[in-house]
């Protein structure tokens, strides 16, 4: 048996290291606002979902620092909020010029977030659930419901099977990352919004029974692209963020509605997804860093990624996704950071990699942030 001595020093060792890694997340975003444009209302080098990602990833700063009753970082996170409503859409390319002119369109309009790709809507559906999260401002939780819909009524019914949702308004191409967010999305509303939750739980359900038989699961668990034209998986790359998003989306599917599949299929692609990706450290690696390719839109995956095995870790505890976790957040800090700047790069095992941007470097705050909770 364990002494309550030893207990007490155990619990003061882990105290100190979440204090640690919340003061090291906290340096890394203060680095990440000198990349905010207050005129555009995303991050300087960001492209339209990157900057989504970015402010979810803040959005998630705070939660993890007020569970440590530390408040430091909360103004400075719902400045950016309420900012990034009144200007962000001004940023988006798919307007038209006139609405992107500031004043010209209405915020809480589902349609000036979005655009003809529509994980667009996706990621800022999720950020601004986010956001509501840590705000309880009903107005950031109606925005996302509305582009929830828009999802629903534009994109779902697919050629293959009349089911799961499309990526882009011309319909032609059918991939994992967007019917992964449609779940997500769905399933997130189911659990913060109870007077319609069968509703939403609907939709989820919908859309993993279609998934799950799709194809784009592979044999070894993983989750390719997409599909071909004739409804068959594509073998394209298996990445990270693909391997993520749909993580979460079952944790939350479960928690509106248990079932212990989900949680099953969770842990399944989850664990695959280590087996490909992990380096003999438990560090995650995207294959285009090898070839040097991942910028502009792949230095965004991994964070995805860990940012829903933390959710998935939480909801089915695993030794496992801790070490992989911990392993990235103490190799970015130790290895893939300019200590004289605290930037954060493409390349999580280091070295780093100059320069770097906005996106790896709020891509390379996941593990940091979710590394508070362990």
């Amino acid at each position: 048996m364990i002494s309550k001595p030893a207990l007490a020093a155990t619990a003061l060792v882990l105290a100190g290291q979440s204090s640690a890694q919340l003061a090291n997340a906290e340096d890394a975003f203060y680095t990440l606002q000198g990349w905010y444009n207050p005129g555009s209302g995303i991050w300087d080098g960001d492209g339209w979902w990157n900057g989504a990602n970015a402010f979810t990833v803040v959005a998630e700063l705070a939660t993890a620092a007020q569970t440590k009753n530390d408040s430091s970082v909360t103004q400075s996170v719902t400045n950016i909020f309420a900012n990034t409503w009144v200007v962000g859409p001004s940023s988006n390319a798919n307007l038209p010029d006139s609405e992107r002119t500031l004043g010209q369109y209405d915020s809480s309009n589902s349609s000036v977030w979005g655009g003809p790709a529509y994980d667009d809507n996706g990621w800022w559906a999720l950020g601004w659930i986010a956001a509501y999260d840590v705000t309880k401002n009903e107005t950031y939780l109606e925005l996302a419901k509305g582009m929830f819909d828009d999802l629903a009524n534009n994109a779902w019914g697919t050629r293959c099977g009349n089911a799961g949702v499309y990526w882009n308004s011309d319909h032609s191409y059918i991939n994992a990352i967007t019917n992964e967010l449609f779940l997500s999305i769905a399933a997130h509303l189911a659990n913060r919004v109870p007077d319609n939750s069968a509703y939403y739980i609907d939709w989820a359900e919908k859309e993993w029974n279609w998934f799950a038989t799709s194809g784009m699961i592979n044999e070894n668990n993983t989750i390719n692209d997409g599909l071909t034209e004739p409804c068959t998986n594509n073998q394209q790359t298996a990445y990270s963020y693909n391997q993520g998003v749909v993580l979460g989306g079952l944790v939350e599917l479960n928690k509106a509605s248990p079932n212990q599949s989900y949680i099953d299929s969770a842990n399944t692609i989850a664990q695959a997804a280590i087996k490909l990706m992990a380096d003999s450290n438990n560090v995650i690696h995207d294959t285009c860093e090898d070839e040097g390719g991942c910028f502009p839109n792949a230095t965004q995956f991994k964070g995805v990624f860990i940012r829903n095995l933390l959710l998935l870790h939480q909801a089915s505890p695993n030794d496992l996704y801790a070490t992989v976790i911990k392993a990235c957040a103490q190799s970015t800090w130790d290895n893939n950071r300019d200590t004289s700047t605290n930037e954060l790069s493409i390349n999580w095992a280091g070295p780093f990699v100059s320069p770097t941007n906005s996106s790896a470097h709020s891509s390379a705050m996941e593990p940091l942030i979710a590394a508070i909770y362990l």
